[in-house]
């Protein structure tokens, strides 16, 4: 049983309708597709392909797992769709997701797929860190893109929903342009999902644990603490917010 669906809206205002429909049409037609490959795993591969003058991410699974995890579960590609989508349904910015689908046999996961438009002259923040980025050191720059992490962890955490992967390297963040404060979006959350209650708490401290895992070497206390206010929607910390930053900072400690 196969299923693959196209972003209608994507395609009708995008302007390219035929090239990408001959390009994404089918999930066979994604499998042959070739171009850059960007990275690889044991399950999965992504290629970087250009139609019709745009870049795009085709990530292809082309496999579930060993034993039950064929059968057990969403699939990894299918979580990373879902994702996208609520994050777009939410108002945190991401990449549009164009196409997405995959094939069972036997009830079995066999392959799928997943393709997402690039975000142009954009980079992510663990890059900016590993290279020393220039604009790490702009307190205005880091205050802007501050404010939109914090709205957009907000966000995630009152849907009940944890990314349990938030690291710098899935933020990206763009160039601004005329004038405007540069832009940060949200992307790759495979293993983001929705929880309640206790487990929840757990998963907020360990996705504000991994955005400060690399911000403790590279801000200031003060722009972390910020983060944090911004991020509690609060003028100042009480005695739970400070019982948290405590668990947040002894989160990794032993395991760095």
């Amino acid at each position: 049983m196969s299923s693959w669906k196209l972003n209608a809206d994507y395609l009708r205002t995008n302007g390219n309708e035929a090239a990408l429909r001959a390009a994404f049409g089918s999930l066979d037609a994604v499998f042959a597709l070739t171009g850059q490959r960007v990275a690889r795993d044991p399950l999965s591969e992504v290629l970087k392909v250009e139609v019709a003058g745009r870049h795009y991410y085709v990530k292809r699974y082309h496999g579930a797992g060993k034993h039950l995890r064929r059968w057990l579960g969403r699939p990894r590609v299918k979580a990373e769709w879902q994702n996208l989508r609520h994050f777009a349904a939410w108002g945190i910015p991401t990449a549009t997701v164009v196409a997405w689908g995959l094939e069972r046999k036997l009830g079995a996961f066999d392959r799928g797929a997943m393709i997402t438009a690039e975000l142009a002259r954009t980079t992510d923040l663990a890059r900016l860190a590993n290279t020393r980025d220039a604009r790490l050191k702009d307190r205005r720059w880091v205050a802007g893109v501050s404010r939109q992490l914090a709205d957009i962890t907000r966000t995630l955490h009152a849907h009940s929903f944890a990314h349990n992967d938030l690291k710098w390297r899935n933020l990206l963040v763009d160039e601004g342009s005329g004038g405007n404060q540069p832009r940060l979006f949200l992307i790759d959350c495979p293993g983001g999902t929705f929880w309640w209650g206790p487990f929840l708490a757990y998963r907020v401290i360990k996705d504000l644990a991994c955005l400060d895992k690399v911000a403790k070497y590279h801000l200031t206390r003060t722009q972390r603490l910020r983060f944090y206010l911004d991020y509690a929607d609060k003028r100042r910390l009480d005695a739970t917010d400070k019982a948290r930053i405590r668990r947040i900072t002894a989160f990794f400690e032993g395991r760095e």
